[in-house]
């Protein structure tokens, strides 16, 4: 597979650099989008020449723009008398983040698009339904909701021109490998493939190699956390940890903040403590119906809640601007995730700080996030005001918690 990592000649500066048909680029303007990041300067000329694509991209470098407008420019050159683009990502959450990335975009123009997922009631499978037979030009869909209405013969893929995948290491690490291969054995043959991924380990390249043709490829800061993110860590004991991020939120200036914790029960536990001591916060979890869900994100969005509590669903897919804290509550088992959690701060060009709680059982996993990273994450030592609670522990209580001597260098001010 060819590496393609930069052009050679002088990169666009500007969105109007490209040759977009007028009505996208009105679109842009409408949306104050000027100048394009790395991974569209690079890819969205590779994707307008035809080619296939694979780009090594993490989450907030704009990659949902690098392939959204040469396919929508392409779109609006044409008839749009069919489905003309399937792009499948990892969850829910995804499909509706790019289905709203796509509605900004072509406002001017006479695209549309429909984000397909599970999780819904009846109805919702129905309204799918009735917008896949009323014809769509991109389909968003997650996995397996995909394959259950393509088993109701309800997509007709016959003139197909592009497939995307979205957050391709993140399928593989959900199981839909196969799934993935079921459906790409119902695509045309001759078609544009387009994978993005923010990790390219060896069944990521395998899978190219079975269904791109001869695609360029791209790299861009593969796994590294924005530069204006802030990263902390405490050593902690669990006991310690509900009056540590008590004490933390007490900053005025997180006004928007993402707590990951391991588990949904520990979401759940944290939410409530948080929730009795005063603070404005939901919990994000796998139980909650997709209603439930997306009144969330809205309160969260509006600044009505300012605190989300959630698990790793939270890291992928989630784009919100102005969240200024992350914690990790827990560490959390992959390093890759690491990256994922705390690129939900320091988004759009912003700063955001990323604390991370570390207690004795974790320090292993916390220096495999610093080997990947590059480089160390600094300490913050434990104000000694600083007490212990019960409301959640996965560790015995000690009489006596041990504690870091005193260091230059302060917390959360």
């Amino acid at each position: 597979m060819p590496i393609f990592e930069y052009y050679l000649y002088k990169l666009p500066l500007n969105f109007k650099d490209f040759p977009f048909v007028s009505a996208l680029q009105e679109g842009l303007d409408a949306m104050n989008f000027n100048n394009p990041t790395p991974i569209q300067e690079l890819a969205i000329p590779i994707i307008l020449e035809g080619n296939d694509l694979v780009a090594c991209a993490q989450t907030g470098t704009g990659k949902t723009a690098a392939y959204v407008l040469p396919i929508l420019d392409r779109i609006a050159r044409s008839d749009h008398n069919h489905l003309n683009t399937l792009i499948i990502a990892p969850t829910r959450e995804l499909a509706q983040q790019i289905d709203q990335q796509i509605e900004g975009f072509s406002y001017f123009t006479r695209a549309c698009s429909i984000s397909i997922y599970g999780g819904g009631d009846g109805k919702a499978w129905e309204q799918q339904q009735k917008a896949l037979r009323e014809g769509a030009d991109i389909i968003i869909a997650t996995p397996g909701r995909l394959l259950a209405l393509m088993a109701q013969k309800d997509v007709d893929f016959s003139f197909l021109k592009h497939l995307v995948l979205d957050e391709a290491d993140r399928m593989l690490d959900m199981g839909f490998y196969e799934d993935i291969l079921r459906i790409i054995k119902e695509l045309p043959v001759k078609r544009q493939t387009l994978l993005f991924s923010a990790t390219m380990p060896p069944r990521i390249r395998k899978m190219a190699n079975q269904i791109l043709n001869h695609p360029k490829e791209i790299s861009i800061a593969v796994s590294k956390p924005a530069e204006k993110i802030r990263q902390d860590f405490y050593s902690i004991e669990n006991t310690q940890k509900i009056p540590m991020i008590l004490d933390i939120l007490k900053n005025p200036e997180f006004e928007s903040v993402i707590i990951f914790a391991s588990t949904k029960e520990n979401v759940k536990k944290l939410n409530i403590v948080l929730q009795k001591s005063g603070l404005k916060t939901s919990a994000f979890h796998s139980d909650l119906e997709q209603s439930q869900r997306e009144e969330l994100m809205r309160d969260f969005k509006s600044k009505r809640t300012k605190v989300l509590v959630g698990t790793d669903v939270l890291s992928r897919g989630i784009d919100v601007e102005g969240i200024s804290l992350v914690v990790n509550f827990d560490v959390p088992p992959d390093p890759e995730d690491y990256i994922h959690r705390i690129g939900r701060t320091a988004r759009a060009k912003e700063s955001g700080v990323a604390i991370t709680f570390v207690n004795s059982h974790d320090k292993q996993r916390f220096h495999r996030i610093e080997k990947l990273i590059g480089h160390t994450i600094k300490f913050i030592p434990i104000p000694e005001h600083i007490g212990v609670s019960e409301a959640i522990s996965e560790a015995p209580k000690r009489k006596h918690p041990q504690r870091r001597p005193p260091q230059k260098g302060n917390g959360p001010k």
